[in-house]
């Protein structure tokens, strides 16, 4: 049985990094052989095996004839004449289209090897325009590997803009749309992921309401890259310094500003109101990617409150009762924690203010911690009824107040 190591793991190998899941092909075999060698099948859409011992998934070698519309639409041939060649030529870019042998020895006949010597995300192949999922991957994979020096072939962003000039994206589902996006915003640029998208224009198609910040003006004192869409992209590469693969923060950084993009004209660059009008948006992008509810309200509540938490020092102590009380703070106290961060991610994604400090994040969530320190059999005995919570709502102002100074 000709077996070899294929994508990531050999790719993630050259590039030094950390070895993830490994991945295999297998020339010149069928499923009946693979079945009796003591393999069990999995794939759905393609062959794919378990292996007995090591439980690490191998692939019969095939090619892919595109037969329809979309990501879906393609027929697979797994006969065993397959080449190794022949399978590593439907792969998307160059640095995932390489194998490794049973002696280390690399078969490369695409130039992977160079394009990752090179930092060059380059596509394959004609065939990568089958795909439109391909596009998202290309922002997928800048967003990982941008901070390693990583760029766009020219003649790939020509191809991904041409693809997405013939509406070959429109095809795409919810779901793999949003399994996209949740990778690259808990990847160490996701700024990568929306600018590339951004350049090939894809990024109206799949996250319209982000699109639509890129070239809307805000006030120079308070945003110097002036340019909303850029502080998007600074607010999520800060959320993932400050949170590093947490992608409820990550959404919540991405979706904040939203409302900026509905500010009249004669109102710029002021953005009076913004973070109200930011729900509607918010809304709509959650409901056509069916976000997770989880994702769904963190991003709401920094929405809606980020403007609150920047001017926390103005704030009474009722008023930030009130505050954590609306982000359902007490049920759900991690959220006041991954608000905290969101909001520092947002004030510190500012050209120049990189490593401002954020005494507010600290602020709220002391006032949090000194709220949910207040018990109920201690400040309402005896008490029942609407009477307990009335108790519980004076003594966790009263908290807050001392924990903080405010009145």
């Amino acid at each position: 049985m000709k077996t070899y190591l294929v994508g990531g793991a050999v790719r993630d190998r050259l590039l030094g990094l950390p070895a993830g899941d490994r991945d295999w092909v297998v020339v010149g075999e069928t499923q009946a052989s693979m079945e009796s060698a003591g393999f069990r099948a999995v794939g759905l859409d393609f062959p794919v095996f378990l292996h007995p011992q090591t439980g690490e998934e191998y692939a019969l070698a095939r090619t892919e004839r595109k037969s329809g519309r979309g990501y879906r639409g393609f027929v697979v041939d797994a006969d065993p004449s397959v080449t190794l060649e022949q399978d590593l030529q439907r792969r998307d870019f160059t640095i995932n289209a390489i194998a490794q042998d049973e002696h280390g020895q690399l078969v490369d006949p695409y130039g992977g090897a160079r394009d990752i010597q090179a930092r060059v995300l380059r596509h394959v192949g004609p065939a990568f325009a089958e795909d439109p999922l391909r596009v998202l991957r290309a922002g997928r994979f800048m967003a990982r590997f941008a901070p390693l020096g990583f760029t766009i072939a020219p003649e790939t962003m020509a191809l991904m803009r041409a693809m997405v000039a013939s509406d070959e994206l429109s095809a795409l589902v919810p779901e793999r749309v949003w399994k996209e996006l949740r990778r690259a915003i808990t990847s160490p640029a996701p700024s990568a992921f929306l600018r590339t998208l951004h350049d090939a224009g894809a990024l109206a198609v799949v996250l319209p309401e982000v699109e639509a910040l890129y070239g809307v003006p805000q006030r120079a004192e308070f945003h110097p890259e002036v340019d909303t869409g850029i502080h998007i992209e600074l607010v999520c590469d800060m959320a993932a310094r400050l949170a590093p693969g947490d992608e409820l923060i990550g959404f919540a950084a991405l979706t904040h500003d939203l409302g900026k993009a509905l500010t009249p004209a004669d109102e710029l660059p002021r953005h009076v109101g913004h973070e109200h009008a930011g729900l509607k948006p918010l809304k709509a992008l959650c409901e056509r990617l069916k976000v997770p509810t989880e994702h769904r309200q963190l991003a709401e509540a920094v929405c809606r409150e980020h403007l609150n938490v920047h001017r926390f020092d103005e704030l009474k102590a009722k008023t930030v009762y009130e505050l954590i009380s609306r982000c359902d703070g007490f049920r759900k106290p991690a959220r006041i924690a991954q608000m905290a961060i969101a909001c520092e991610a947002d004030k510190r994604g500012r050209t120049g203010h990189e490593d401002d400090d954020y005494p507010q994040g600290r602020a709220l969530q002391e006032a949090h911690a000194a709220a949910m320190a207040v018990r109920s059999d201690q400040v309402a005995p005896g008490l029942s009824g609407p009477a307990v919570g009335e108790a519980m709502q004076k003594a966790r102002i009263e908290a807050i107040a001392a924990a903080t100074g405010k009145r």
